[in-house]
């Protein structure tokens, strides 16, 4: 009898903490630059997303490139995201961008990038790649792809 009613607990936990839906993905935005040091550019964007879920799973970044310009300058990074369940929520994404790779992304080279980001005081900044949410061995990749022009 017990073990008749351990097995009916764990049935019904399955059922009412069962994976119905994938997080919606809602968009990339703040992206702003944090700081400007001589040799590193500190860039950061959340991404938000909303789980409509009963459980919880993790968020990882994969393969997300910064590209200036249409030139790719920088790989953003974060750590391993906790997913709140039935919540709104958005992840920070961080990167850090060497102002040598910056100054190389105008159509005339270096000079070129260099004068018109001193002429403009501003950079169009695209963030392009994917997160991957995980729960349960399932897997879901959401594609980023958010252009954005950044003064400085």
């Amino acid at each position: 009898m017990k073990k008749l009613l351990y097995f009916i607990s764990l049935i019904l936990l399955l059922v009412g903490c069962s994976v119905k839906k994938e997080p919606i993905f809602i968009k990339v935005d703040n992206v702003k630059i944090l700081s400007f040091a001589g040799d590193t550019i500190k860039l950061k964007a959340d991404a938000f997303f909303e789980n409509p879920n009963d459980v919880s799973g993790k968020i990882t970044t994969e393969d997300i490139k910064i590209l200036v310009n249409e030139v790719e300058v920088a790989e953003v990074f974060s750590e391993e995201f906790k997913v709140p369940a039935r919540n709104e929520f958005s992840i920070p994404l961080m990167a850090h961008i060497p102002t040598k790779n910056l100054l190389n992304t105008g159509k005339g080279g270096a000079l070129g990038g260099l004068l018109n980001s001193l002429i403009s005081n501003k950079v169009n900044v695209r963030i392009k790649g994917k997160l991957e949410y995980i729960v349960f061995g399932f897997t879901k990749e959401f594609l980023i792809d958010k252009k954005q022009e950044i003064k400085f």
